[in-house]
């Protein structure tokens, strides 16, 4: 295995540049994930592909699974600081697939839902359907995605040393920590994922290579 150093940047560019060789055939649409704890920010990556795939004459749409968890009923039924519960609850991935990546299969509709729901407030957003042309790229950010069974054409993990989750995890968010440990036990992300990144420090980021 090999580490290699990459600026932010030239990530960026090097997975656009895979995203856009993945066959378009017939316009269908390509299904990105960018997976990663809060603490890897990998909305901040999954936003920085954005215009390189337009520069590469790909439509793209943004999608945050943050913006597709299940009700405050549901998630905090074991209160909120459950570790678990965060693992197995939060993210409303029926929907995800119903919304989002469904309608992008072969043969779909391409109308997708940008948004679920506000966390914050426990309300729906009341979005309208967006088309995604034929051809486009959908890129979703969010964590825990892998090992769901969540249809994806290309996926990528930000991967931390615990050490550094933890560093980088705020103090209000602590106790979120055994489900990432749990997720790398059970699902372990670096290696389902087709690409991983080192991101022990956002803006030093490593690409890792078998």
């Amino acid at each position: 295995m090999q580490v290699n150093p990459i600026s932010p940047d030239r990530l960026a560019q090097l997975l656009a540049e895979r995203i856009a060789a993945l066959p378009a055939d017939d316009g269908r649409w390509i299904r990105v994930a960018v997976d990663g704890a809060p603490a890897a920010r990998p909305g901040e990556l999954a936003d920085a592909l954005v215009e390189p795939l337009r520069l590469r004459g790909r439509p793209v749409q943004r999608v945050s699974a943050d913006d597709f968890l299940r009700p405050a009923s549901v998630r905090l039924e074991y209160g909120r600081h459950d570790p678990d519960a965060y693992h197995d609850l939060w993210l409303d991935d029926g929907a995800l697939l119903r919304e989002v990546l469904d309608p992008l299969e072969p043969g779909g509709s391409g109308l997708i839902l940008p948004t679920l729901r506000d966390a914050a407030t426990d309300r729906a957003t009341r979005a309208p359907y967006i088309p995604l042309p034929p051809g486009g790229v959908l890129v979703l950010d969010g964590a825990l995605l892998l090992g769901r069974w969540l249809p994806f054409d290309l996926t990528v993990h930000l991967t931390l040393t615990p050490a550094a989750l933890a560093r980088r995890t705020p103090a209000d968010r602590q106790w979120t920590l055994p489900a990432f440990a749990r997720y790398a036990a059970e699902t372990d992300p670096a290696t389902a994922a087709d690409l991983t990144v080192r991101s022990d420090d956002p803006r030093h980021p490593a690409l890792v290579l078998p």
